[in-house]
């Protein structure tokens, strides 16, 4: 009975607690952070149609991940300008929608209109459009999201009596919990969607799945309509809370107080803002004249850009949080940068373990789900461990969860069915595997979020976090260009046929596969735990 009462009491008070405490002010960035989710609707119909009719190499597709992750280093001066027009933030939104809705229309327009499109350009110069412009929309919604989390937490109830400050502290708690629920319930909602579209679709003839291709790409034009409704539902909202306000008696100066106190007057950073406008120059003017080593002297340029800014702004804090700050985010800078193996991988699944179209969705649904569970689950571990020790813990425990697929390249699937009689096959052992490993996606970055939240001081708390985040998004571009090294190092081709023409364009080879899975399972092991042993060892170690 006791056992079954602290189970109520857990679920209770994790989840059921949650829901009771929702507003519905927290509504309209939920819905931004949804639609960010919900992005991913198209990524499985990216991989196979990349894979089969696109005639561009693994090191391309890893390195155009580099260019890809750029705009995400941007959040600092979004950020900044957010906090300039505040009131007027809203309107980025509606740009960010514009963008993707483009990318979108670009995609469908590629796979249904394919002759009419390659007449105006490549068909693999629309691709890169397309993969450039959705990343720049989704991160312009994302730092308007988190600014509207602000807004959502009221400091008074609808009578305009204040809230106490451990009131309005839980309520800020629920709203970024809630925010994390909903970016991942969005995979849910995607991955339960593919599941249902791409059924049967292993029987279906190659034009009638780029029909389904097509589709999809039609139904995405949801991630664009739900980020706009967030924000007429926001000021819906603001005008409900204003009339409920009035009809409660609440005075016009402290009406015009309540309705305002937001909208606090920011004096620009120039720091930020030059620093900013220099790194935008320095990458588009580099990207544009092609020049040689491009991706390199980009994200060089862009990390000693972030690192200035950074050392500005860390004499905020004590000497001994500089350091402390400082080592940690390079712990995790390192863990967030070791590559992966880049699209060969995935190509590898689909031609040889025969993966199709809905065991991809399946696999994508079951990450999710326990991705919401693993959340839940590892809060305890982060909170009582240091940030080093949960680094070599993930470093560990990632490592070992990559085996699996260094076992199937080499056959290890067919011994585990012979064992079995065909039970424990390559999906089997890629369900469990995934399963196993898809909550450690979610953790790497909490340490540093919660370190910030704890220790930076109370009015640069965002732009602590934008700051310190854009360096942790440069990790992405090193670990796509250690991808992209990889695969130039260890050719990995697929079978590619035009389109239109069904001539074949290149032959599938995965014969130094095998050598890229293998490098990376050690480097994901052996990188961050010498880069936690070093700064341990020096001033920069961390305790927290």
């Amino acid at each position: 009975m006791s056992i079954t009462k602290s189970i109520g009491s857990f679920i209770d008070s994790t989840l059921i607690d949650l829901g009771r405490q929702f507003r519905w002010s927290y509504l309209p960035p939920l819905m931004i952070y949804v639609a960010a989710g919900v992005s991913g609707l198209t990524g499985i119909v990216g991989i196979f149609f990349i894979k089969d009719y696109l005639n561009l190499s693994a090191a391309f597709l890893a390195g155009l991940g580099f260019w890809a992750g750029i705009p995400w280093a941007l959040k600092m001066p979004l950020g900044h300008l957010v906090d300039l027009i505040w009131s007027r933030k809203n309107y980025l939104v509606f740009v960010g929608a514009g963008l993707i809705a483009l990318s979108i229309i670009i995609m469908y327009g590629l796979i249904i209109y394919t002759e009419s499109m390659a007449s105006i350009f490549k068909v693999e110069t629309w691709f890169i459009i397309s993969a450039l412009l959705a990343p720049v929309g989704f991160v312009v919604q994302d730092v308007v999201a988190d600014a509207m989390t602000v807004e959502a937490v009221p400091s008074t109830d609808d009578q305009g009596i204040k809230y106490s400050d451990q009131k309005i502290k839980i309520m800020h708690t629920t709203m970024q919990t809630l925010g994390r629920f909903a970016i991942i319930g969005g995979f849910v909602l995607v991955a339960l969607v593919n599941v249902f579209m791409f059924a049967g679709v292993s029987a279906l003839s190659e034009s009638e799945k780029i029909e389904i291709y097509g589709r999809i790409y039609l139904y995405a034009l949801i991630i664009p309509v739900v980020s706009v409704s967030g924000v007429f539902l926001a000021i819906y909202l603001k005008k409900k809370r204003l009339e409920q306000l009035i009809k409660s008696g609440v005075g016009d100066e402290e009406l015009n107080r309540l309705t305002t106190e937001f909208e606090v007057t920011t004096e620009p950073n120039w720091w930020i803002l030059g620093g900013s406008l220099v790194f935008v120059i320095f990458t588009l003017g580099i990207g544009i004249l092609k020049v040689p080593f491009a991706q390199e002297i980009v994200f060089l340029g862009s990390t000693l850009i972030i690192l200035f800014l950074m050392k500005k702004l860390i004499t905020e804090l004590p000497e001994k949080s500089r350091f402390m700050i400082v080592g940690t985010a390079i712990i995790i800078f390192v863990f967030r940068a070791m590559p992966g193996p880049g699209p060969g991988l995935s190509w590898f699944e689909i031609d040889v373990l025969n993966f199709d179209q809905q065991f991809f969705s399946t696999l994508s649904l079951i990450a999710s789900v326990l991705t919401l569970v693993g959340i839940v689950i590892f809060r305890p571990f982060m909170a009582k461990n240091s940030i080093a020790k949960i680094i070599v813990v993930l470093s560990i425990v990632g490592s070992i969860l990559f085996l699996p697929s260094v076992g199937m390249y080499y056959g290890f699937h067919n011994w585990t069915s012979s064992l079995t009689n065909g039970l424990v096959d390559a999906r089997f052992i890629a369900i469990v595997n995934t399963a196993l490993e898809s909550p450690l996606g979610q953790v790497s970055m909490i340490p540093l979020l919660a370190w910030i939240a704890k220790n930076a001081p109370a009015h640069l708390k965002a732009t602590f976090f934008a700051i310190f985040a854009s360096f942790t998004n440069l990790a992405l571009s090193a670990n796509a260009l250690g991808s992209k090294y990889l695969n130039e190092i260890f050719v990995v081709t697929r079978a590619v046929k035009d389109k239109v023409t069904n001539v074949i364009l290149s032959t599938a080879d995965y014969s130094e596969l095998g050598i890229i899975l293998i490098s990376v399972t050690l480097l994901t092991l052996l990188v961050p735990i010498l880069a936690v042993w070093l700064i341990q060892k020096s001033k920069f170690r961390t305790n927290e």
